[in-house]
């Protein structure tokens, strides 16, 4: 993908799949255990699908049983958080802070140091193994 944030609607579509779409520019959510990036192990980097800013590395990802990656903490200035009211509850969202693309929620249940967990869509992720270019 691109560095390249400023895209329209349209061109949005054109360059993510559906399923991407869905989740990075509405704000869906993939289905849990759904992701290949669940299970991933190895050391790297996690950058947004959409732009390419890396936002994780492997050494903050836990497994939280939950089906979606997780990570008890983020890069410096990886995202924005905003307050989610849909579906009857009170949630902090966050999107890339480059390209404003959904992400997922961060929540207060997870392991030490940070007792986060920024619950990630899988599909809104690209994972690049320590070692190789981005």
């Amino acid at each position: 993908m691109s560095d390249k944030p400023g895209r329209s609607e349209g061109e949005w579509q054109t360059c993510l799949s559906p399923e991407q779409y869905a989740v990075l520019r509405r704000a869906g959510t993939e289905r849990a255990w759904t992701s290949p990036l669940y299970e991933e192990q190895r050391k790297g980097t996690y950058l947004c699908a959409a732009c390419g800013a890396p936002l994780f590395t492997s050494a903050m990802k836990f497994d939280s049983g939950t089906g979606w990656p997780s990570f008890f903490a983020t890069l410096p200035g990886a995202f924005a958080t905003q307050t989610d009211r849909r579906h009857a509850m009170m949630r902090t969202e966050y999107h890339c802070a480059r390209c404003g693309s959904h992400h997922g929620h961060v929540f207060d249940d997870g392991p030490q140091p940070s007792g986060q967990r920024w619950c990630n869509n899988g599909v809104a992720l690209r994972f690049v193994p320590e070692g190789e270019v981005g």
